[in-house]
């Protein structure tokens, strides 16, 4: 049974592990042109598991940052896996023991929560672990591919390369924001505090990770107010 659950875990997460890879190639090529050594951008993407919070560690390093907000920086931008990890606690089998738990909480990803919501039976530690571990191995070694390879493509193509990391991060958002117009709003208010940041006098002096924090909190609450979530009618 268990290498069953195993197998299935296997065959959900090798598609997410083929589209990791692609995308951590122009993060490892990023990174390294950022400054970070190739085993240093390898070990980030080892322990982290989360393009946007890493993108964000690595544009904090570049520019000197702190210890202090480099953890803010990533915290803030990861927080969405706090609420994630809670959902998925309520839908793994009850026996599963707390160091399982926290092995899968560690595994969570936006791709990898999905999935795992969509099952219909108790998600399993043998599927857990099917789930997980391809789509960490395939982060990890498209980072190492890009990192390494860094060093011997032409400066253009590392470039460009590094611009194909904002193309993933365009094409989550853009589907999302055809479908539903306050998703959109909240894009456009991103993007409007994001120009702000960057060209306004004093404002745009902020350290990077400090802008990044304001504009998220800020969009996030003005969101929030704005198009509140209904609580769905209780049947009662």
């Amino acid at each position: 049974m268990k290498i069953n659950e195993i197998k299935e875990g296997i065959k959900d997460g090798l598609p997410i592990a083929l589209g990791y890879f692609s995308v951590s190639v122009a993060f490892g090529v990023s990174a390294v042109g950022a400054g970070v050594p190739w085993w240093g951008t390898s070990l980030i993407s080892l322990t982290n598991l989360t393009s946007a919070g890493q993108k964000a560690g690595v544009d904090v390093m570049a520019v000197g940052g702190s210890v202090l907000l480099i953890v803010l920086t990533t915290l803030i931008i990861n927080m969405r896996y706090f609420l994630m990890g809670v959902s998925i606690s309520q839908k793994v089998e009850e026996k599963m023991p707390i160091w399982q738990r926290l092995l899968v909480a560690f595994g969570i990803t936006d791709e990898i929560y999905a999935v795992s919501m969509g099952k219909k039976h108790d998600l399993t530690a043998p599927y857990m672990a099917g789930l997980i571990i391809p789509p960490i191995f395939g982060w990890t070694g498209g980072t190492v591919l890009g990192s390494v390879a860094t060093n011997f493509m032409p400066q253009v193509l590392a470039d460009a390369m590094g611009i194909a990391l904002y193309g993933m991060f365009i094409a989550v958002i853009v589907p999302p924001s055809k479908e539903n117009k306050k998703v959109l709003c909240a894009v456009i208010m991103a993007i409007l505090l994001s120009v702000m940041f960057t060209y306004l006098p004093y404002i745009s002096k902020l350290e990077t990770g400090w802008a990044v924090i304001i504009i998220t909190v800020v969009v996030s609450g003005i969101a929030a107010t704005l198009f509140p979530v209904k609580e769905e009618a209780d049947n009662e």
